[in-house]
C-alpha cells in the first residue's frame, strides 16, 4: 500500500507490503490494509468527525465496488478505474402493475460504456484547461451500479446480493504528453449526487496516482527490487522490506540532499527533488551523518563450499499459473484474449499502459 503525499511530484510513502498467495482474494486483502490505515489515522487524531472522507484511488486491477461495499461504515471514498467494456445498471424502476404477474425487476436499464446511445443525460459536465493534457472534459452519471451474480467473490455471500451505487465518470483529454493514442478513461466513484467540484476532484486525484507508478519504477530500476533471484518467498519478503527501508531513507533525506543534476535536467528546489536525484547526493550526506553503530571489526570470510563440489540443496520451484479464490485454475475469458474484439465496446478501449493515462 502506497500513500500519495502533497509535497511535490513523486513523493509517496510506502505503508505496507503483502505477498499475495495463490488464490488470494485481492479485494479482501486490500480492504484489510485500508481498514488498518483508517483506524491508525483516527487513533492518531489525523481524521476527526466532520473532516472530509479519505479518498482511496485504485487502478483497474481492483474491484472498486466490492471494496467500497466491504468498507461500508468507515469514512472512506473509493475511486477506481474501470475497463471500457463494462456494463452498469441504473436505478430500479418503480414497480408497475403487470397483469401477467412475475417478479418485479431488480435492476434498471443498461449503461454500456461502448454504446453512447445508452448513456442518457449527464449528472455533471466539467471542462478544464490543463498544462500537460490540454482541455480535459469529464462527464458524470449518477447512481449506477454493477449487476452482481453469485460467482467468484460473491459465491458464498449470505442473503441477497447488494446493490452498490456510485457515480461513473468519463474523462477525455485533448492530448497526451507521450504522444500515445488518446482514448477515454472510465472511473467509478463510490459517492452519489456528484457536483462539478466533486467530478474535478475525482479525476485530478486519479491523475496524481501516476506518482505511484514512478515509485515502483524506482524500486525496480534504481533500488534493485527485482534483481535478486531468491529461492524462498520469506527471503523475497525480507528483501522487499529492505528496499522499502532504503526508500524511506531517501524520502527523509530529501530536504538535506544537494541537487547533483545532469546537464540536461532543470534545477529543482531541495524540497522538490525526486528520490532518484536524492540518491545521487546521498553518499555525500551519508558521510557527514552520525551513526549509533560502532566501527566494523576486521574478519575473514568463511571457507564456503569446497571447490569442485555441487550444491546439494535443490532450489524450490513454484508454478506460475494463477489460482482463483475458489481453488480452480484461472483461464482468460475469450473476449479478453489478444486478437479478439472486446465485448460491447464499440470504438472505445481501455487506455493502455504507457499512454500517459494508464
Amino acid at each position: 500500500m502506497v500513500l500519495q503525499g502533497t509535497g511535490g511530484p513523486c513523493l509517496t510513502a510506502v505503508l505496507d507490503a503483502v505477498r499475495l498467495e495463490p488464490g488470494a482474494d485481492v479485494a479482501a486483502v486490500t480492504t484489510v490494509q485500508i481498514r488498518e490505515v483508517i483506524e491508525r489515522l483516527v487513533a492518531a487524531g489525523q481524521w476527526q468527525p466532520g473532516d472530509p472522507e479519505v479518498l482511496v484511488v485504485l487502478d483497474a486491477g481492483y474491484d472498486a465496488p466490492r471494496i467500497a461495499h466491504l468498507l461500508a461504515g468507515l469514512p472512506v471514498e473509493i475511486l477506481g478505474r474501470l475497463r471500457s467494456d463494462r456494463v452498469m445498471r441504473r436505478l430500479t424502476p418503480p414497480r408497475v402493475y403487470d397483469p401477467k404477474g412475475g417478479r418485479p425487476p431488480k435492476h434498471g436499464g443498461e449503461f454500456v460504456f461502448g454504446d453512447p446511445a445508452t448513456w442518457g443525460v449527464e449528472q455533471a459536465v466539467t471542462t478544464t484547461d490543463t498544462r500537460l493534457y490540454g482541455k480535459a472534459t469529464a462527464q458524470a452519471w449518477d447512481r449506477l451500479h454493477p449487476r452482481l451474480t453469485r460467482r467468484a467473490a460473491w459465491l458464498d455471500h449470505d442473503g441477497p446480493l447488494p446493490i452498490i451505487e456510485g457515480t461513473v465518470i468519463r474523462l477525455v483529454v485533448e492530448k497526451l504528453p507521450s504522444g500515445g493514442v488518446n482514448k477515454p478513461v472510465w472511473l467509478w466513484w463510490s459517492g452519489t449526487g456528484a457536483t462539478p467540484d466533486d467530478v474535478d476532484r475525482c479525476w485530478q486525484c486519479f491523475l496524481r496516482r501516476f506518482a505511484i507508478e514512478h515509485t515502483f519504477r524506482l524500486f525496480k530500476q534504481t533500488l534493485g527490487w527485482t534483481k535478486p533471484r531468491l529461492r524462498s518467498s520469506e527471503a523475497a519478503d525480507r528483501w522487499t522490506w529492505l528496499v522499502i527501508a532504503a526508500y524511506a531513507q531517501l524520502r527523509l533525506a530529501r530536504p538535506l540532499a544537494t541537487d547533483l543534476r545532469r546537464p540536461w535536467e532543470k534545477p529543482a528546489l531541495p524540497n522538490k527533488l525526486t528520490p532518484a536525484r536524492v540518491r545521487r547526493g546521498f553518499r555525500n550526506l551519508h558521510a557527514k551523518t552520525g551513526s549509533p553503530a560502532g566501527a566494523p571489526k576486521p574478519s575473514r570470510p568463511g571457507p564456503g563450499r569446497p571447490p569442485g563440489s555441487k550444491n546439494g540443496r535443490r532450489a524450490l520451484r513454484h508454478d506460475v499459473g494463477r489460482v482463483l479464490a475458489t481453488g480452480e485454475a484461472f483461464s482468460r475469458p475469450a473476449h479478453h484474449k489478444v486478437g479478439t474484439k472486446p465485448r460491447r465496446t464499440g470504438q472505445e478501449e481501455t487506455v493502455r499502459e504507457g499512454t500517459g493515462l494508464a
